[in-house]
């Protein structure tokens, strides 16, 4: 048996140093097999957020195309209102028989003129009723 004063000092510290060591070395081992585990998922994550998104993109961009086909084919002229001035279709302003809507680039003035009127006092002009 070791007596008290016969104690190695040098030795206690000796070791103390090794299982330092030992367990740095352990934990060093153990945070980079987490760490890489811990990226793998993280590359998993991103690929299955990746092909989430694809798969959920994909029809709609389909159908998109789709109908970016199909409205080309239509004609661009969309009807729109067009309201009467001093300068176009004076006669027509205030009068309940004006359409005023333009058809694939042909403005419809009213039914009975559908060209309008040429001077400012048309015979069919009818107070609009508000």
């Amino acid at each position: 048996m070791t007596d008290i004063a016969t104690f190695d000092y040098g030795k206690l510290q000796f070791y103390e140093i090794k299982c330092r060591d030992a367990f740095s070395e352990v934990t060093e081992q153990i945070t980079e097999e987490v760490q890489s585990a811990f990226e793998a998922d993280i590359d998993t994550l991103a690929t299955l957020h990746e092909q989430f998104l694809q798969d959920l993109a994909e029809p709609i961009l389909e159908i998109y195309w789709e109908l970016e086909d199909i409205t080309e084919d239509i004609d661009p002229g969309f009807p729109y209102q067009v309201e009467a001035t001093l300068e176009k279709n004076a006669a027509c302003i205030g009068c309940s028989n004006y359409h005023g809507q333009v058809y694939s680039g042909n403005l419809l003035v009213c039914a009975m003129h559908p060209h309008g009127w040429d001077d400012k006092n048309c015979p069919d002009w009818e107070k609009e009723s508000k």
